[in-house]
């Protein structure tokens, strides 16, 4: 059985030319949802995935449209394989049913591990070149100063956290960081 899968970003867009496609692929039933693709949260996916069973494939209509990154993508396409269900995109013409598709898609995890791999690189490499110019990474540290200054205010009651916080522009976990709460 063919299941469908759409997404749209916003309620401004619309979902016709994914479901029209979708339903010309013959796709017999069709989840959707209306989220950012950054979204964790997509009940329409989570309900297509339950709704697959061996031998069913999941189609969308574009790659970005399944998984917020490659990553998120490979790790669902995974899932599938060990649920026996395919995964077809009809705009990059993948279909891991078949042994072309099932070569694309894992020429295609390996370009994301590689561009991973690359930037990890890149990082390492610029904080190394950071350290030995003497500069150091994170936060500059709370001053002696501002640290009294948070005692007194906390021993005082009559501000609430959040007014001490905003009076000395730190947060309210560095607050509780440098003074114990009485």
């Amino acid at each position: 059985m063919l299941i469908g899968y759409a997404r749209i970003s916003t309620t401004e867009q619309s979902l016709d030319l994914q479901i029209d496609n979708l339903k010309s692929e013959g796709c017999e039933k069709i989840f959707t949802d209306i989220a950012s693709g950054s979204k964790n949260e997509r009940p329409g996916l989570d309900e297509a995935i339950k709704f697959c069973r061996n031998g069913d494939t999941l189609v969308v209509w574009k790659l970005d449209r399944m998984g917020r990154s490659m990553s998120h993508l490979i790790a669902a396409i995974k899932q599938f394989e060990t649920q026996g269900v395919g995964f077809r995109s009809l705009t990059e013409n993948i279909d891991t049913t078949t042994p072309g598709g099932r070569l694309v898609f894992h020429l295609f995890g390996a370009l994301a591990e590689f561009e991973r791999d690359l930037i990890r690189e890149r990082v390492q490499a610029g904080l190394r070149s950071a350290r030995a110019r003497g500069r150091k990474g994170g936060r500059p540290p709370v001053s002696e100063e501002t640290k009294a200054m948070a005692k007194s205010l906390m021993a005082n009651k009559d501000l609430s956290i959040k007014q001490i916080c905003d009076r000395l522009g730190i947060a309210k976990s560095t607050l509780y960081k440098y003074v114990k709460p009485i």
